[in-house]
């Protein structure tokens, strides 16, 4: 998810030239990468990060994907929502 993300804002920006999409790509890329990192190690708060960068981007990209109803945000919307469903069971599991 990470990658996905930060090649997605980088060719946003690349295509459209929007800044947003570039900060919105790193930010959230970063925010998997983190999480990853931190589930990786084992860590605390890992799968609890990676809800949280689902949920920013399926906020920002699930009113974009109803909006233009263009391929590229319905699939962020898609793959943000799974990912979100997988790694809340994943919190909820060693609740």
């Amino acid at each position: 998810m990470s990658g996905l993300c930060i090649v997605g804002g980088i060719a946003g920006f690349a295509r459209t030239r929007s800044k947003p999409s570039l900060a919105a790509g790193l930010l959230v890329g970063s925010l998997y990468g983190v999480a990853g990192y931190l589930i990786k190690e084992n860590a605390d708060y890992g799968h609890e990060t990676a809800v949280g960068a689902s949920l920013i981007l399926a906020g920002a990209s699930i009113p974009r994907a109803i909006r233009t109803k263009k391929p590229v945000p319905a699939l962020l919307a898609v793959t943000s929502v799974a990912a979100g469903a997988y790694y809340v069971k994943k919190v909820m599991d060693y609740a």
